[in-house]
């Protein structure tokens, strides 16, 4: 026996609960641009085919949660990150959050992760640091992009004493080369770099940190990510209690070094 067509209420709720389910399903199809510069091993480095580390984990592990897909993009200084997410052009970042850093982006009220900023210097000429001020008797060495504090900040600006790179690798060589005389960065990243470089042995961190930070899930205003921050933190929170953020990074150091051992590895 036929069925005579159905109420216009009911398709009128048919119709609206498909209209839901695709917008859903388009928006969830989307995905999100994760923007990294990878020349901070272990949170974020390069195997030559993939960037790696705590960070992108992180980022892969949170979002994913949400029902998201992500894309890494990389460009070619952490500067160009940092306005990409502030214009919306990508939609996430990990960085320190800053005044001037908040009003293009949303930071997560949990931490990713605890860092402390140390003064490296060449043992062959040694830097004395009791107090900011003492710096502006040296020539330093910073990434493009790179914010460690106001206060720093605005000592950098007033002296105009720090030569500004987009590598590592080119930052550590000129101190080898007692070009300039110290770089400010993380202990732990840049402990784990200089190791492998050729006349690396010299190179020390002072056991004052300069600045001691907290790295941040950092989500675009202009992202749909913006809406759902309380979940990021939630989902971060997880993570950190849990133990898995500890455990992705101890696994990623692990990684970065057995990448440099092995044969083939550009060093």
């Amino acid at each position: 026996m036929g069925r005579g067509p159905l109420p216009r209420r009911y398709v009128l709720s048919l119709l609206t609960l498909l209209a839901l389910f695709f917008c859903t399903t388009t928006q969830a199809a989307q995905p999100i641009r994760y923007c990294d510069y990878p020349v901070y091993p272990p949170i974020s480095w390069s195997d030559g085919h993939e960037v790696r580390g705590l960070a992108p984990q992180t980022v892969r592990s949170v979002l994913g949660e949400l029902g998201y897909e992500v894309k890494t993009v990389v460009l070619g200084n952490w500067k160009r990150c940092l306005l990409d997410a502030a214009e919306g052009r990508v939609d996430v970042v990990l960085a320190y959050q800053t005044p001037q850093r908040d009003d293009g982006l949303l930071f997560s009220r949990v931490p990713v992760l605890r860092e402390e900023v140390a003064i490296f210097y060449n043992r062959r000429k040694p830097v004395r640091f009791d107090q900011l001020s003492d710096l502006a008797n040296y020539r330093g060495g910073l990434l493009f992009g790179e914010s460690y504090g106001p206060e720093f900040d605005r000592f950098v600006a007033e002296h105009g004493n720090v030569e500004w790179v987009s590598d590592s690798r080119q930052n550590f060589g000129k101190l080898i080369r007692r070009r300039i005389d110290f770089i400010a960065h993380e202990r732990r990243t840049g402990t784990l770099f200089v190791e492998q470089l050729a006349g690396g042995q010299d190179i020390v961190a002072l056991p004052r940190p300069l600045t001691v930070d907290y790295l941040r899930v950092a989500v675009s205003r202009h992202s749909p990510l913006a809406a759902r921050m309380d979940e990021i933190d939630a989902l971060l929170k997880k993570r950190v209690d849990d133990g898995s953020v500890a455990r992705w990074l101890e696994q990623s150091e692990r990684d970065y070094r057995a990448m440099l051992a092995g044969d083939g590895v550009p060093r």
